[in-house]
């Protein structure tokens, strides 16, 4: 395509306004559609005009002035803001660009145009969302040398600062001194690692108001662009979230109470367990024990009556069966054997869910005892008789892995069977309250539980737990002879 072609297609573009204009006149040669359609004017009209017409604004010396300042290099141009009148005499703003050239030998000068009357439409329609805009809608740029700047701020800026755009934008770094102390280090490593990877940058921090004496959370998202000479820039949006995480920090506040709560029912509930079992071992079973006795006597003094003797014979098995339902009862309340230290409660549970469900139980301990406060070996032993209790209730195994380990100052008790297994959906339901009793309990130990799939398919309980320091051994002082 010549030179000629490529200019008028440039010249014909729908969107442009251009103009040609004597250089030494100032007349009007040519102007193209787009600009006639703006204007109102035919081109027969135009082209008896001259541009101080069409912008009455602009002095004829000023226009010479700049037109005449454009030199002959390749490039050169000036620029001009005004605004244009139509035929209807109605004004629209424009930015005019104008360059020297030469066309068929004439000396010209050609005037690209652009209506800024729809970017301004469309930079109130914008405003007007953004100030609209809970928060402040920002950009931030970090350049290559390290400073900062903010080149746009939104007018929530001194609702959520408390400092007005022109104060920020003064001294970009008086937003970086609103952080608190302890949260700057976040701040900084969440930027940095937004600007290495060119993924968005998600902060949340507290900021201290001066004005208001107070301090507030925000929450910043960004989308980063990188910049020449290694700056960038981010386009986001700060919001203020105070009061949700006042929400949120009730919310833990108000958990760790009802944590607390939960390890004092726990306490009470087995320290009430604990007095009704010997309670009921002792005197029940110790009345039981001297009436089996009492009958044995009398059964001997009996005549020998048949029917007599039938009936001692019942009231001695009633008494026996009185029995064996408080010892029963006593073991179910507290173990006895919890007495002799957890190791030796686990082991027997172990035998006992053995011998009463047939599932084979294997229990494995490297220590022959471990020292634990009354209210932490009773809690472990209630999660394990719960994980049995789960385990036959729903799991369809045949074998059951029993492990006690101790690791420092951690104690780690797995319960592993070769059932069914446990799926997500089974751990989310509402009425799981089983699990949820083995957690807390878990909790209530400073400790954790977690379920997962055991080596040879089934499920996997583990509790640990922190055991208590071990007291630091008293030293004597040695005494004078």
């Amino acid at each position: 395509m010549n030179n000629k072609s490529t200019s008028m297609s440039r010249f014909d573009l729908p969107t442009t306004e251009i103009y040609l204009i004597d250089a030494a006149t100032l007349q009007l040669v040519d102007v193209n559609p787009a600009a006639r359609q703006n204007l109102g004017y035919d081109l027969a009209s135009l082209m008896a005009m001259t541009p101080l017409e069409l912008a009455p604004g602009v002095d004829r010396l000023e226009l010479r002035t700049l037109l005449d300042g454009i030199g002959e290099e390749a490039g050169a141009q000036a620029q001009l803001r005004t605004r244009h009148r139509r035929r209807n005499g109605s004004t629209y703003p424009v930015k005019l660009c104008f360059l020297r050239i030469v066309r068929d030998g004439r000396s010209l000068f050609l005037a690209i145009g652009d209506d800024l009357s729809l970017e301004m439409a469309y930079q109130a329609r914008f405003d007007a969302v953004v100030n609209h805009t809970p928060g402040l809608v920002y950009q931030f740029v970090l350049h290559g040398d390290g400073s900062v700047a903010f080149p746009y701020l939104s007018e929530g800026c001194g609702a959520l600062l408390g400092l007005s755009v022109a104060e920020l934008q003064q001294d970009p770094s008086r937003f970086a001194g609103l952080i608190l102390p302890e949260d700057r280090k976040g701040y900084q490593d969440a930027m940095l690692a937004s600007k290495d990877t060119l993924s968005g940058w998600n902060w949340e921090g507290r900021i201290w108001i001066e004005a208001w004496h107070d301090v507030k959370w925000i929450s910043l998202r960004a989308t980063p662009l990188a910049l020449d000479g290694g700056g960038m820039q981010w386009d986001g949006i700060m919001t203020n979230i105070t009061a949700s995480k006042l929400e949120q920090e009730e919310a833990r506040r108000s958990r760790a109470r009802l944590a607390e709560l939960t390890e004092h029912i726990e306490q009470v509930k087995e320290q009430e367990r604990t007095r009704i079992a010997r309670e009921i071992h002792d005197d029940l079973g110790g009345n039981l024990t001297a009436i089996k006795m009492a009958l044995a006597m009398l059964a001997a003094r009996l005549p020998d009556d048949p029917a007599l003797l039938e009936k001692a014979d019942y009231l001695d098995q009633l008494v026996d069966r009185s029995i064996e339902a408080v010892h029963r009862i006593s073991l179910d309340l507290r173990p006895g054997t919890l007495d002799l230290g957890i190791v030796a409660a686990l082991e027997w549970q172990a035998r006992e869910f053995e011998k009463q469900l047939g599932i084979a139980c294997v229990f494995r301990g490297v220590d022959k005892d471990i020292e634990l406060d009354e209210d932490h070996a009773s809690a472990l032993f209630r999660i394990f008789q719960e994980a049995l209790t789960n385990i036959a209730k729903h799991a369809g195994a045949t074998r059951v892995t029993v492990s006690l380990r101790r690791q420092r100052q951690h104690l780690t008790l797995s319960i592993c069977d070769n059932g069914r297994g446990i799926s997500p959906a089974d751990r989310l339901k509402p009425h799981s309250f089983g699990l949820r009793g083995m957690s807390e309990r878990a909790r209530a130990l400073g400790g954790t539980l977690t379920l997962s799939p055991s080596p040879g398919g089934g499920t996997m309980v583990a509790v640990k737990i922190r055991l208590a320091a071990p007291a630091p051994a008293r030293t004597t002082q040695p005494t004078e002879a």
